[in-house]
């Protein structure tokens, strides 16, 4: 097999070097060559191979130059992920200015075409690895539409124009990409959850809790106050913002509960869901930990909740769980709560996640999603969800929690409350159709992982177990 395809890879690189050859030698003489080329071309790999699956199939295709420097054979190559081997001298390959080709082609000399086949036989498997994985990148994030091309073009245009508030080209040629990466937030990559692991940096070791309410503070026994009482009490707390949406008047300081970590009350838009996602200066903490009014957490699960969002600080980590599927009869997407051993949504009712996505909610997605959202009163999880997972390209995760938090949120819910609402759930199926419409894709990826404490649910005493509470909710 190992000899085959070093046969194939010599034959492939031989048909082209002869192409190319013919091409060089009929511009000498003056000739228009082109149709002999395509002759060519179509007689030694389209007859016997089909031209895509060649391609998607190759681990390196040769770019020569076409009727000018470039060549639209650089394109398909980077769909496919498959390394070009530039064969152009002299040309400015695109968005050279911010994009480091390096980390995904190789750039060969068109005067030595015959050293071609020995270049790319000395490429190591992880290099190879390597470079197909930055050519899928930088289709996906920069060539995979004529909008992104763009919009990456003006993208870099603003970085000339503001200079000192531009992207770096680690910002770049990363993953998410420049674009995902808003200079307005930050030029440091350590202010970003995604290059934490790259630059060797953690996020930081306390939260912000966020908590949004909707309904009137009646008492000290109010879920929200409990709620108040339980997160203040976790060591990683290093604050609770609590974000006032209520039609009622802001309590008095004394009506709410006296914590040991600071509390602020925001008076917020009424009936504004989106304004839970809006980047307030008040919070610090890489961690967010967002919460609805009404859950229902103990501090040994909010805890746990953030030891595991240190270990993936790019992505929401959290307790309710959600799926979405695809209803073949409607042609259309649909969102389910069945209890079932997968998900791709993590609600934001009670979860962590970083701070920069408040940022990117508001800043990123369009306003007309943002005023759909408020006029429903309903799916800014959802959405919140579609972005970060359409950003990393990957799920949520879900951490143990008890499984009566639906039941225990629908009998504690009255009649303000969304849960009660028997539109709520059909408002839902047409948010997810709303959302991936925006996108042209659906982003959500399933996930079947779930992270226990250790010792969970383990025959072995209570004593030895970390997070006891949590067993016994």
């Amino acid at each position: 097999l190992k000899q085959r395809k070093n046969m194939e890879l010599s034959l492939f690189s031989g048909c082209y070097i002869i192409i190319v050859l013919v091409r060089f030698t009929c511009d000498q003489i003056g000739l228009d060559c082109s149709y002999l080329c395509f002759e060519l071309s179509f007689c030694f790999c389209v007859c016997r191979y089909d031209y895509q699956e060649l391609l998607h199939n190759s681990s390196f295709c040769l770019v020569p130059r076409g009727r000018r420097l470039g060549s639209f054979r650089f394109l398909e190559a980077l769909q496919a992920a498959c390394i070009p081997v530039i064969l152009s001298n002299g040309w400015e390959l695109p968005f050279s200015e911010v994009i480091d080709w390096r980390k995904a082609a190789i750039i060969g000399d068109e005067r030595l075409l015959l050293q071609v086949p020995s270049i790319t036989r000395s490429v190591g498997r992880d290099r190879i690895l390597a470079l197909r994985q930055q050519t899928q990148f930088l289709w996906d994030a920069y060539f995979s539409s004529v909008a992104k091309i763009v919009l990456t073009t003006l993208e870099i245009i603003q970085d000339r124009v503001d200079s000192h508030v531009s992207r770096n080209h680690l910002l770049w040629n990363s993953l998410p990409g420049g674009l995902y990466a808003l200079p307005q937030f930050s030029t440091d990559p350590a202010q970003f959850p995604f290059y934490y692991a790259k630059l060797g940096k953690s996020p930081s070791q306390q939260f912000t809790a966020v908590i949004h309410t909707v309904t009137p503070l009646q008492s000290q026994i109010s879920p929200v106050v409990k709620l108040i009482i339980a997160v203040a009490k976790s060591k990683f707390c290093a604050q609770i913002v609590v974000l006032w949406n209520c039609d009622k008047p802001l309590p008095p300081r004394n009506k709410w509960p006296s914590t040991s970590v600071p509390l602020t009350v925001i008076q917020g838009h009424t009936k504004m869901m989106t304004s839970r996602f809006f980047p307030h200066e008040v919070v610090l903490t890489d961690a967010v930990l967002s919460l609805d009014e009404d859950s229902v957490l103990s501090t040994n699960e909010v805890d746990f909740a953030f030891i595991v969002w240190q270990s993936f600080p790019e992505r929401i980590v959290g307790y309710p769980a959600r799926s979405h599927y695809w209803d073949s009869s409607r042609s259309r997407w649909g969102y389910t709560s069945k209890w079932t051993n997968d998900y791709s949504m993590v609600l934001t009712g009670a979860a962590f996640y970083h701070r920069y996505y408040h940022f990117l909610f508001t800043h990123y997605v369009p306003a007309n999603l943002r005023t759909t959202v408020d006029r429903l009163a309903n799916c800014e999880d959802i959405l919140m969800n579609f972005l970060v997972s359409a950003v990393t390209k990957q799920p949520p995760i879900k951490v143990t929690q008890k499984k009566q938090y639906k039941e225990t949120m629908m009998t504690q819910g009255s009649k303000a409350s969304r849960w009660a609402d028997p539109d709520h759930f059909a408002q839902r199926q047409t948010c997810m159709n709303a959302f991936s419409h925006w996108l042209g894709f659906m982003p959500l990826v399933h996930s079947q992982m779930r992270l226990d404490p250790v010792l969970f649910r383990d025959q072995v005493s209570i004593l030895r177990k970390k997070y006891r509470d949590i067993e016994r909710l």
